[in-house]
């Protein structure tokens, strides 16, 4: 890789947001690059999806989904980018990913589409294959890419977005409305940090799930987006709505693994130790009300009954066609490995940090209140969540605005560009010493952060504690920055760097909203 190229996009973060917008200008003729931190480009939150992705269904109108949406969402919704999602996005899936990319989903007996129910959906809409619809997604829209050419640099981890106002040799720029000119990027293996210019930049790094204690999401989840789009100026909304999933397994040896939502979806119900279903006391809608709504459920019964866990009944109340092993293989094969048969027996599950409903404020083509800088996916907030995520909306918000990225900048790609300017652009300074760090000193430093976050800005907050929080977190964000301006780069201090930055933002957004609502919920 040419660090002197100048890119017409590049891309941060591999998931079906980053991905769909990188094929659609692949085709296009542009020249772009995809940059993941990870070794292994299908880890990453796309990829662990279990439940499904909402498809265009003949009986189903955009009307009663845009309702589904709204209700979860608390009317917290940014209803124009509803609109959006249910008119355009449902069809996108057969248009893009299935005849396009060639990516399957489950059929039953008869070869139809096998349709499912999440929980707050009116219809069943939801297409998945089997319950591990995200692999399915990202393998076949990763193989696609490499097919057409597009460029993926692995092991290569973001710090921070490149702007002509703070970067540029030139002292005039500070004078000039701010844009994005690139970023610069950590070479994992060397510890270099390149200078990658580009024209546009699109962030769709996904969420921050890693900022708590208990996450669904892969390790990678650190806010990394986020703290770039911050530092860069950057407008970021609704950062106080977490949504929890309810249902992550709650095992000694196996960590981050989510039991999806369509369990419920297929019957499931969620006891107490003492085998009592117990979701009928808190809502009218049982095992399938919000997620919000279950989460605190759960959260309440374990503080009650003073247990670490609740049970998750699927064998005994299942409704599915398929057997269990078949319809649920990856959660099936996993509890086995755990030494949980579902077939017989029920699940531990404990509440976990799933899904960032908030992120960088995006309008519906994914332009964030800087130039040249978009972003997608959950890194983003188009305001479609609202106070509350539904289920299987995220893969689709993703898919369709990855789509309306691409469309953007490709209608904008013939403007002209001063190649001056992107000379003009400084190398990454580096310190005169740089010192090394201690790795438990970093492991405790995280350890810090993920359990302020989850005792004082989790699943129930109180203003006491949020203060608390705020406090903590300045401590730990001083001497975190300080060292990071000191110390030798790699990528484990870059993500402590973005999620205590992460974590301050999500914290300060709660203190401003003393209302509880959907996620975010103040006692």
């Amino acid at each position: 890789m040419n660090t002197g190229e100048i890119y017409d996009v590049l891309i941060i973060g591999c998931g079906l947001a980053g991905l769909s917008a990188a094929i659609r200008l692949q085709e296009a003729g542009m020249n772009i690059l995809v940059v993941t931190k990870e070794a292994d480009p299908l880890e990453c939150n796309t990829y662990h999806a279990q439940g499904g992705i909402i498809a265009w269904k003949e009986d189903d109108g955009p009307e009663a989904l845009k309702q589904d949406i709204m209700t979860a969402g608390m009317y917290c919704n940014n209803e124009t980018a509803v609109d959006a999602l249910v008119t355009d996005g449902p069809r996108l899936v057969f248009d893009f990913l299935v005849d396009h990319i060639g990516t399957q989903f489950s059929r039953d007996s008869e070869g139809q589409l096998s349709y499912t129910g999440e929980a707050a959906h009116s219809e069943r809409r939801i297409l998945h294959f089997e319950d591990r619809t995200g692999e399915e997604i990202e393998t076949t829209i990763q193989r696609y890419a490499r097919k057409i050419g597009v460029k993926i640099l692995c092991e290569h981890t973001a710090i921070d977005l490149i702007t002509n106002n703070h970067h540029s040799g030139n002292i005039q720029e500070i004078y000039k409305p701010r844009e994005v000119m690139g970023a610069y990027i950590l070479d994992n293996a060397t510890g270099q940090v390149k200078r990658i210019c580009a024209k546009q930049v699109v962030l769709a790094s996904g969420g921050i799930g890693n900022l708590y204690q208990h996450t669904t999401n892969p390790a990678g989840a650190t806010g990394d987006g986020i703290s770039m789009a911050y530092h860069a100026g950057a407008d970021i909304i609704n950062a106080e709505y977490i949504q929890f999933h309810p249902t992550c397994l709650f095992h000694k040896d196996i960590k981050r693994f989510l039991i999806s939502e369509s369990l419920r979806g297929e019957g499931a119900r969620l006891l107490d130790p003492k085998g009592y279903a117990f979701m009928e006391d808190y809502s009218p809608m049982g095992d399938l009300a919000p997620r919000d709504i279950v989460s605190r459920s759960i959260f309440n019964r374990m503080r009650k009954d003073g247990t670490e866990y609740v049970l998750l009944d699927l064998y005994s109340h299942y409704q599915g066609q398929e057997p269990i092993e078949k319809r649920f293989s990856r959660i099936h094969s996993t509890c086995l490995e755990g030494g949980i048969d579902i077939t017989k027996e029920p699940i531990p599950v404990v509440p976990a940090a799933h899904y960032f409903c908030g992120g960088i404020k995006v309008d519906l083509a994914g332009r964030t209140s800087l130039q040249n800088l978009y972003a997608l996916g959950e890194v983003s907030c188009t305001g479609v969540h609202g106070a509350n995520r539904l289920a299987s909306t995220s893969l689709l918000e993703a898919l369709l605005w990855g789509n309306n990225c691409a469309d953007d900048i490709i209608k904008e790609r013939h403007k002209p560009t001063d190649s001056k300017r992107f000379a003009d652009i400084r190398e990454w300074a580096v310190p005169p010493i740089q010192e090394e760090f201690d790795p438990l000193l970093l492991k405790q430093d995280w350890k810090a952060i993920q359990l302020t976050m989850w005792n004082y800005v989790g699943i129930i907050r109180t203003q006491k504690g949020l203060r608390r929080a705020q406090a903590d977190l300045g401590y730990f964000s001083h001497r975190i920055i300080q060292f990071y301006q000191e110390a030798q780069l790699n990528r484990d201090i870059i993500e402590l760097r973005h999620a205590v930055t992460a974590a301050s933002i999500i914290t300060n957004a709660s203190l401003r909203n003393n209302r509880s609502n959907g996620c975010h919920y103040i006692q």
